[in-house]
């Protein structure tokens, strides 16, 4: 009995050994089976279904990925709906109306009364009706140059024209895309448009640009591979018809397709309000962080200006009226603005930026901070110049998307301020390509040196910018040339050429040297 026990023993450790592997495979079986039920369900929501009831996906061409349009809600739209979330954005509104009470009560106690005209506003967005008609003609153009100049190539090529007529389409669009380009700045210059007239003028400029360009890239192997799509599929078109062109140019994407996602149920109307109340808040908010942060500061330019310590000095206190501006615009533009045209046109796809103030790279922040922007550079710019060149050059291709981003950039802030001053194009292709390279440690670490670089850049460009708007305006002209469009007046200022009466003029003038009599004139 005694010698039958370890014997037992060692029968019910064996067993036990055989149930816990047994239990542990099993185990492993089932908890694989749940984390493969719970990746398929995370698939399902990340592509979620499109109208048509087919999966929408990210296709590849070759080593690249395709833009695909799926319906989506922007982020601030979801985070706005938690009471955390909302809360900020009652903080921001409440800082609007301290500026508007922080404006009254200093109009009250320097001119004894309100001022409630808002010159400021009135001048820098006068001859308004000429940057409609600047407007009008650019869209006409698109639309009565672009669409029928490439359908008549398409019918060219689908009747089995020569190929020549390709050769002459193509220098007959570059000619228009330089025209184009050239006409609308010349009118601003006849014209004398002020600063945000300006601005809205050469955008639209760039962004049918941006649209006429996606059109035609994307309808170009369409049109190339006419012959074997209509003997695949009947009678495949060569060209779009005219209303997704026309669809296109107002939609808030940069990426042409022939359809896009479209929301099934009616346009809410009071949202689109909403939003455009939002975008016209916003321009009242910079208009107060202009009156009381950065005219004061700048307006009175001297010599004093030129010193390195004051340059330190103003560059640091412009870094928070600058980013706020720059808090101020993303929220009008690219939420406002085209959240509201979005629902106008019943466009579903909302994702016009990500979480880009979570970012710990500055790689992520240019792909997340404008996505409307980037899809553009990405499909037309860096995934074509990385078919020519290959994949392994990279670098070369992102090179290539930066250097052209920062000279659109430039681009519209010199023609908006009148002189070239490439601050922004130094510090966007220079600092800020060089910092996508900057490897990451950490979530957080990387995330406040994303904002502190955001914070220091800021400060620079609303620093340097105003110094040299001011410089333009007090200080004559150095050259006689064109060559007095690119040097830097704030370099070069005679102080010793200033009269007296000016100086004592541009102290008591709210609006930056312009005369309020030559303002009612002008309007």
């Amino acid at each position: 009995m005694a010698d039958s026990c370890p014997v037992n023993l060692q029968k019910i450790r064996d067993k036990s050994e055989k149930l816990k592997t047994d239990l542990a495979q099993g185990f492993e079986r089932q908890l694989q089976e749940l984390l493969d039920d719970f990746v398929q369900e995370i698939e399902k929501i990340e592509q979620p279904p499109t109208l048509n009831g087919t999966t929408s996906k990210t296709r590849k061409q070759g080593d690249v990925s395709v833009k695909e349009f799926i319906s989506r809600r922007s982020v601030l739209s979801e985070l706005l709906e938690s009471d955390h979330i909302r809360t900020i954005y009652h903080i921001f509104v409440a800082i609007l109306i301290v500026f508007m009470l922080n404006t009254l009560v200093y109009d009250l106690m320097d001119q004894g009364r309100v001022v409630l005209d808002f010159q400021l506003i009135v001048w820098t967005f006068g001859k308004f009706p000429m940057v409609i008609s600047i407007w009008l003609y650019m869209t006409f153009s698109t639309t009565g140059v672009v669409y029928p100049m490439f359908m008549y190539w398409a019918s060219c090529r689908k009747h089995g024209r020569a190929y020549w007529v390709d050769y002459v389409w193509l220098c007959a669009y570059i000619v228009y895309q330089i025209l184009f380009l050239v006409l609308p700045v010349r009118t601003i210059s006849l014209h004398q448009l002020p600063i945000a007239s300006t601005v809205v003028v050469v955008t639209e400029q760039v962004r049918y640009l941006m649209k006429s360009h996606a059109f035609v890239r994307e309808n170009i192997p369409r049109v190339m591979s006419y012959d074997k799509a209509a003997a695949k599929d009947g009678d495949a078109p060569a060209c779009p018809d005219f209303s997704k062109f026309l669809y296109f140019l107002f939609a808030p994407t940069l990426v042409y397709r022939d359809t896009y996602p479209r929301n099934p149920g009616p346009i809410r109307w009071q949202y689109v309000v909403s939003n455009f109340a939002q975008v016209l808040a916003s321009l009242f908010y910079i208009y107060y962080i202009f009156e009381r942060f950065c005219i004061p500061v700048f307006r009175n330019f001297n010599r004093e200006f030129l010193t390195p310590r004051t340059v330190i000095v103003s560059m640091f206190g412009s870094m928070l009226p600058g980013t706020l501006v720059l808090f101020i615009g993303f929220f009008a533009i690219l939420h406002s603005w085209l959240n509201a045209f979005a629902e106008m046109l019943r466009f579903s796809d909302r994702l016009f930026y990500k979480d880009w103030w979570n970012s710990s790279s500055f790689a992520n922040y240019y792909r997340t901070w404008n996505v409307v922007v980037h899809d553009w550079l990405y499909s037309y710019i860096y995934r074509d110049f990385s078919m020519l060149v290959g994949p392994a050059y990279r670098g070369v291709s992102m090179a290539v998307v930066f250097f052209l981003s920062a000279v659109f950039h430039e681009y519209i802030l010199s023609v908006s301020f009148g002189f070239c001053y490439p601050v922004l194009f130094i510090l966007f292709a220079g600092a800020g390509f060089a910092f996508i390279f900057l490897p990451s440690k950490s979530q957080r670490s990387g995330n406040v040196f994303m904002w502190v670089a955001l914070f220091i850049g800021n400060g620079v460009l609303m620093c340097l910018y105003s110094m040299e708007w001011y410089a333009r305006r007090q200080c004559p002209d150095t050259l006689d040339s064109f060559l007095d469009y690119f040097v830097p007046r704030s370099w070069t200022c005679d102080f010793n050429a200033l009269s007296s009466s000016l100086s004592s003029s541009l102290s008591s003038n709210p609006i930056p040297l312009i005369d309020h009599s030559s303002i009612k004139t002008e309007l």
